[in-house]
């Protein structure tokens, strides 16, 4: 299916633009870091290193982060059609459309919002395993799964 396709590569577009950025802010906290000179404020060259580190720390944990969610994405085939939902499934429901994937949001195709939502979210978790005329209540809403792709 198609449009199963979009959705995979939108998800993997969405984890490579996070790494790039990521990336950019390491490399900006690395040269924050080395071009303060030392001044004779006292220890402002160590404040600044050590507030410089700090981001770069954040941002490390930021981007294993991401690099575990390209490597969730790459283990869902997006060609494989099943009537049960499991990982890489494109369930439509009376109340909105979900890529079973990585928690990238609402990710719009052809003009059609699809919510890219992991199997260990909320959400996802109550689709897991569901089958076409299944239905589950989630946040007080009745949801009611029309076709699995």
């Amino acid at each position: 299916m198609e449009i199963k396709r979009k959705l995979y590569q939108a998800c993997q577009a969405y984890i490579d633009l996070r790494i790039a950025t990521i990336d950019k802010a390491i490399v900006a906290a690395r040269d924050a870091s080395t071009d303060d000179t030392k001044s004779s404020a006292g220890d402002k060259y160590e404040t600044t290193r050590e507030m410089m580190q700090q981001e770069i720390d954040r941002n490390t944990v930021q981007l294993n982060e991401a690099l575990k969610l390209k490597q969730a994405l790459a283990l869902i085939k997006p060609d494989t059609l099943s009537e049960i939902v499991q990982p890489g499934s494109l369930v439509i429901t009376n109340n909105g459309s979900f890529y079973l994937s990585i928690s990238a949001g609402s990710l719009n195709i052809e003009g059609v919002s699809y919510f890219a939502v992991s199997q260990a979210s909320p959400i996802g978790s109550k689709l897991m395993r569901l089958k076409k005329g299944a239905s589950f209540q989630f946040n007080d809403k009745n949801y009611l799964i029309n076709e699995v792709y």
